[in-house]
């Protein structure tokens, strides 16, 4: 059973407090080849900085990694932080990664730090980077397509296509750079749902597809973002999510100190706690028919032309299942496992 849309997928690239980042890496890489065989259209990592539990602080190099042990996803960045970075630098960058994985690089483009203030500061040197963000695409498309704004600089390699730029965001501010400019736009409901709806009709209204980076046959491309759990069973999905729960708790409110269980517990029911769950509203949990038609539900509420998910599960047999039963244009039944016993083996 498909959804009406393609699926793609974002990685965290978490890193469990019992194991090592080689560990975690690994765990990514098997997730990305259970999904390379399953159809899904792309598989995207994000940056984050400053976090023990996340590994993919230097997100070209993880891109890299994945793309050298996948043969059919689009690999990409979902984003890349461009005030953290030179848009020279990251062209370099994602020419090089075109070079060498031809029509299988997407780069996604966020204006937020990826971190905290102190560490923003560390990255950026300037605070008001963010501010010539708009600036910085223009510059940054430029240079991947040969097509320089910077005269007498350009960007080796490079292909006069260039790679497909995506703009993100959770706010209306990317919904309407990426209309101006005529870009694909991906919203981060998965974690920032409020203003998914408005957002994506934002985008769609104001789409202009004479914009300065808008292709020949440019039209809105809307991508929402959801958290996802797929399991044989409602139960254990349930169980999947109520672990999940308690992961966000710790990564959102643990922030440099270590939470005991009873103390989630108690945070679950508390304000602050609550309103840290609500980030999570766009999370779509249960058996794979359930969760299919969860999506199907979002997509048409929003009018979204591709899904980005997030697998959500602890546990990464039940991340491999989840991969399994939404897999586009597939059919599977608690008798069909060949991801799961992989991943147990």
């Amino acid at each position: 059973m498909a959804t009406s849309v393609p699926l793609s997928l974002l990685d965290l690239a978490r890193v469990r407090p019992s194991e090592t980042a080689a560990e975690g890496i690994a765990r990514s890489v098997r997730l990305a080849r259970t999904a390379d065989g399953l159809g899904y259209r792309r598989l995207w990592v994000s940056e984050h900085h400053n976090m023990p539990g996340l590994a993919s602080s230097a997100t070209s190099l993880y891109i890299q990694h994945l793309a050298a042990h996948t043969t059919n996803l689009r690999v990409g960045s979902g984003g890349i932080m461009l005030p953290n970075h030179s848009p020279l630098v990251i062209a370099e960058q994602f020419g090089l990664l075109e070079a060498l994985f031809p029509g299988r690089i997407d780069l996604g483009l966020g204006r937020a730090p990826g971190t905290d203030g102190a560490t923003m500061q560390a990255l950026r040197r300037d605070a008001r980077a963010s501010e010539h963000f708009p600036s910085d695409i223009v510059e940054l498309h430029g240079y991947l397509t040969g097509a320089t704004t910077v005269p007498g600089v350009h960007a080796y390699p490079h292909r006069s296509t260039g790679v497909p730029l995506y703009v993100l965001g959770s706010s209306l501010y990317g919904a309407q750079l990426a209309a101006h400019l005529g870009l694909p736009y991906a919203f981060a409901s998965h974690f920032a749902p409020d203003d998914l709806e408005v957002a994506a009709r934002t985008y769609r209204t104001r789409f202009d597809p004479a914009g300065p980076l808008a292709g020949p046959d440019a039209a809105p491309h809307f991508i929402a973002a959801a958290n996802v759990i797929a399991t044989d069973d409602a139960g254990t999905a349930g169980e999947q999510y109520r672990r999940t729960e308690l992961e966000w708790l710790r990564s959102i409110l643990g922030r440099g100190r270590e939470l005991t269980d009873e103390q989630l517990a108690m945070l679950r029911d508390h304000p602050q706690g609550r309103q840290v769950l609500g980030m999570l509203r766009r999370s779509i949990v249960g058996t794979g028919p359930e969760v299919v038609a969860g999506l199907d539900a979002l997509a048409a509420e929003v009018e979204a032309d591709e899904l980005i998910l997030v697998n959500a599960a602890t546990e990464e047999a039940h991340q491999h299942r989840t991969l399994e039963l939404l897999a586009p244009g597939t059919d599977r039944t608690a008798d069909d496992r060949p991801a799961l016993a992989a991943a147990a083996g």
